[in-house]
């Protein structure tokens, strides 16, 4: 086979368009196929400013978003100085990286078919973690549920927000959306049983 044989596309890719984009539109009823939203891009963001020792956990960072996403981050900097934290203004203190195109693809199946099935007594991703823009930020507390990850050589568990980002106008179509792809939503009904034995919380909408 000739090394310029192109790859096949991502599954995720595939499934889109064949799967996901045509439910959408019979869905919505979109008269244009322009309007069925789609993911644009993923963000993928860590801080390590309350580490002890912050430019040797900033390393561990880079080097495990890396070996995540497949694709290296650049380094983010505090924009204000603050004493009792030991921060300087200007000061290296997280790692981030935008996903794109295939690598986009390939890491959101990563993520949602391997790794959040690994989280210990996992039931499901928050409905509410929508901007009303169309993106959606899931927390990740700890990076080793990533099949690239190697336990044996973790030195610390590092934390990450994902975001991703859509062209759906509203809550509702972005979710509908990443529901299609497979992302496991929690149920409402099993959502809102879990607020109401809650105490209430002061300023919770």
């Amino acid at each position: 086979m000739s090394d310029s044989t192109p790859l096949p596309p991502p599954a995720f890719l595939t499934k889109y368009k064949e799967k996901v984009a045509p439910a959408l539109q019979a869905s919505r009823k979109y008269a244009n196929v322009h309007q069925i939203p789609q993911i644009e891009k993923i963000v993928v963001n860590t801080c390590v400013s309350a580490s002890i020792d912050t430019k040797l956990a900033l390393e561990d960072a880079v080097k495990e978003i890396t070996a995540i996403t497949g694709q290296k981050p650049i380094r983010t900097k505090s924009k204000v100085s603050i004493a009792n934290f030991k921060l300087r203004e200007n000061q290296e203190i997280g790692a981030k990286v935008t996903l794109r195109g295939r690598i986009m693809w390939e890491f959101l199946e990563r993520l949602i078919v391997a790794a959040l099935p690994r989280i210990r007594d996992f039931r499901g991703v928050s409905n509410r973690a929508f901007d009303g823009r169309g993106s959606y930020t899931l927390g990740v507390k700890d990076h080793t549920i990533f099949p690239e990850i190697e336990l044996d050589k973790v030195k610390r568990t590092i934390g990450m927000d994902v975001t991703i980002v859509t062209s759906a106008p509203t809550n509702e179509e972005a979710r509908e959306l990443l529901a299609l792809l497979g992302m496991p939503f929690t149920e409402r009904k099993q959502q809102a049983a879990t607020a109401a034995a809650e105490p209430a919380v002061a300023g919770k909408n």
